[in-house]
């Protein structure tokens, strides 16, 4: 399994370093901004660096999702289903690699913005920053808290819906590489059906109640969607198995 998942960001590895060469040079940008004084560099710094986090972190989804459909769509992506691995394996590895891949970004970012913001409020950021973060999620929703349990709960709920999302993109893609047999239009049946399903789930993650709290409402819903997301891995590699595997 390690093997496979090094070969998985091996395969990813080229567009991860040319996301971390932008957000240096926009992290360039933001501490010229600062150091001179600068607000329009500062500003410009500041907004690349929010665009590139959020789309870079959605990247490494993309970019996994990417990899399965050229590997089931191009003879040497193919090669990979006549090794002695298990398509469980093949299809675990790469959740596993988008999975590690996910978490680090979002770490290196958030770590890179608790920096640059504490940077902007100067002596005693930490608590002004806690404050600050504090009003915005309330300003969302009076019910968020920023302790422990509820961020405990909270991350818990967005890795296993996240966790959902890639394993329906992938049981759309497997679905339709097997019924159009890597023919140009399966990009659109495998949208489509990308979005059918998360349709679906989405209005079954919706009939858990919120009465009970939000700690116990972010913990039913993240239970919820790691069991949805095991049931579609399962069907997406048994599928894998049939009709791809060699």
């Amino acid at each position: 399994m390690l093997q496979l998942i090094k070969y998985e960001l091996k395969k990813t590895l080229s567009a991860k370093l040319i996301l971390l060469g932008v957000t240096v040079v926009a992290q360039a940008v933001f501490l010229y901004g600062y150091w001179a004084h600068n607000e329009d560099a500062l500003l410009s710094g500041a907004l690349l660096l929010f665009f590139i986090a959020t789309t870079g972190i959605a990247l490494m989804g993309v970019l996994s999702l990417v990899t399965l459909h050229r590997d089931m769509n191009t003879r040497q992506g193919y090669m990979l289903f006549m090794t002695p691995n298990s398509c469980y394996k093949i299809l675990g590895a790469k959740v596993l690699e988008c999975g590690f891949s996910i978490l680090i970004a979002g770490a290196f970012y958030l770590a890179l913005g608790m920096l640059d913001f504490s940077l902007l409020l100067g002596k005693d950021s930490n608590q002004r920053l806690w404050d600050i973060l504090n009003q915005m999620l309330r300003s969302v929703n009076q019910a968020i808290v920023l302790d422990a349990p509820h961020v405990s709960a909270l991350v818990f709920s967005m890795l296993a819906n996240w966790l959902c999302t890639v394993t329906t993109a992938y049981l759309a893609d497997v679905v339709s590489s097997a019924l159009l047999n890597g023919k140009k239009a399966n990009w659109i049946v495998t949208f489509l059906l990308f979005i059918a399903l998360n349709y679906g789930i989405s209005l079954l993650l919706n009939l858990i109640p919120s009465s009970s709290g939000q700690i116990t409402f972010f913990l039913l819903r993240g239970a919820a969607a790691f069991g949805l997301a095991g049931v579609m891995y399962v069907i997406t590699a048994r599928l894998m198995d049939r009709y791809l595997s060699v």
